[in-house]
């Protein structure tokens, strides 16, 4: 295997991590909060998945790390045995409709009586108010919202869905897990539990900050420099239908950029007219090689010029290889925890879930 097996990976007991000793109940949801709940679970966290009853064993990588119960939550039986989790809990994580959790009986109120200390965390798109809090919607629509998905554009171009990355694990996930964590370390100090509200339309619009800074700077490079309009900043395809990433701003990285492609003497790039002279000056230069060719010719040159890896390829990374980042397990190649805490060793989750019965 090109990538770490987790067999192979520094194993610590749970105590090592940050996280020991914290107690999460995980109410199925897809998308922000399966990954929020994998990543504390990455980080220590005791995590159990609360899943409908007849829902089917599912091999997801974001699933690792958890055990799993069935519990119908509709019943009485299920709605108690739901408390009895939430009674010696540290934090809940549920991604339902606002009101949907109210009227199953387990809101933040229901928790509360139970365990006046229990974080409870909430995942919507929208949040838990505002005219469109009840609507429904995916990941496109909230980054729509908020502004996000029109940065994804060239100039005069529709613009490009970013998957999921920028709205449900970006703008929703992470923002839910720093919520968490402020709210246990909030909960540290007062003895009580708090809501936390996490919208992904929020979370997304809080993404945009930079290019809100480069405008009340008035600095229109590092806007146009992250809608790549700038040809020095930007993707180009290679001779085998491959690309290289280019990210030569600096001009000691951009004079190596010129190096590498063989460009002795280049029209000013401080001139906004010979922007699109530079860019098919570069496209032709990278048309003239393969991407792997490029890679060699750049790997020895400060030019920020890397290949762009499709998933398959970026198993085989060198870089990524040699720091463990990507961990084979039984459900696939699966991405090691992060971040990473010195001097503690990673340590690989499990990665299949044990279920059990309540």
């Amino acid at each position: 295997m090109t990538w770490a097996d987790d067999r192979t990976v520094p194993m610590t007991g749970a105590a090592a991590r940050p996280l020991a000793g914290i107690r999460v109940v995980e109410f199925a949801a897809l998308g922000p909060v399966e990954y929020a709940a994998m990543h504390l679970a990455d980080l220590g966290a005791a995590v159990t998945l609360v899943r409908r009853p007849g829902d089917g064993p599912r091999t997801n990588v974001m699933l690792r790390g958890r055990a799993h119960v069935q519990l119908d939550l509709k019943s009485p039986d299920g709605r108690a045995a739901a408390l009895d989790l939430l009674r010696d809990a540290d934090v809940l994580l549920e991604g339902l409709r606002p009101g949907v959790m109210e009227r199953l009986g387990l809101g933040p109120a229901d928790a509360a009586a139970v365990n006046p200390r229990i974080v409870y965390g909430r995942m919507t798109g929208w949040g838990q108010s505002g005219p469109l809090a009840a609507k429904a919607g995916h990941d496109i629509n909230y980054i729509a919202e908020s502004g996000a998905l029109s940065l994804n554009r060239r100039p005069g171009e529709a613009p490009v869905v970013p998957g999921n990355m920028l709205g449900d694990n970006g703008g929703g996930a992470m923002f839910l897990v720093t919520g968490v964590l402020a709210a246990l370390i909030e909960r540290a100090r007062t003895g009580a539990g708090t809501v936390v509200d996490a919208a992904i339309v929020d979370g997304a619009a809080s993404l945009t900050q930079a290019v809100r800074g480069f405008r009340s700077e008035g600095d229109a490079t590092g806007e146009a420099m992250l809608a790549a309009e700038l040809p020095w900043y930007d993707v180009y395809e290679c001779a085998d239908g491959g690309h290289v990433a280019v990210g030569a701003v600096e001009p000691q990285f951009y004079a190596e950029l010129l190096r590498g492609l063989g460009i002795d003497d280049p029209p000013s790039r401080e001139d906004q007219g010979n922007r699109e002279t530079l860019r098919t000056l570069f496209r032709e230069r990278f048309g003239t090689r393969s991407r792997d060719e490029w890679t060699e010719i750049f790997a020895g040159l400060d030019a920020c010029v890397s290949p762009v890896y499709d998933m398959d390829e970026t198993l085989a990374s060198p870089h990524l290889t040699a720091r463990g980042t990507w961990l084979a397990t039984t459900d696939g190649p699966s991405a090691a925890p992060a971040p990473r805490f010195v001097p503690l060793p990673t340590r690989a989750p499990a990665a299949a879930p044990d279920e059990k019965e309540l």
